[in-house]
């Protein structure tokens, strides 16, 4: 698996524990784990950047979140 690939992966996965966050039966605790989600997002999208730019890397990360969140 590619690098991009990998990161991309665990975009996905990070944008999945927030839907189930936003979701779930824990809602109070919730904006504490969506806010770590939304940082480690970032921290992901700024790894992408360093290898495909930017652009491409918000453009993947929107779509992630598009695919996940709705």
């Amino acid at each position: 698996m590619s690098e991009v690939a990998l990161l991309r992966r665990q975009i996905e996965m990070e944008c999945e524990a927030m839907r189930q966050a936003m979701s779930g039966f824990r809602v109070a605790a919730s904006h504490d784990i969506i806010t770590n989600r939304y940082n480690s997002i970032g921290g992901l999208q700024e790894q992408l950047a360093a290898i495909v730019g930017e652009q491409e890397a918000a453009k993947i990360a929107v779509e992630v979140y598009i695919q996940a969140i709705g």
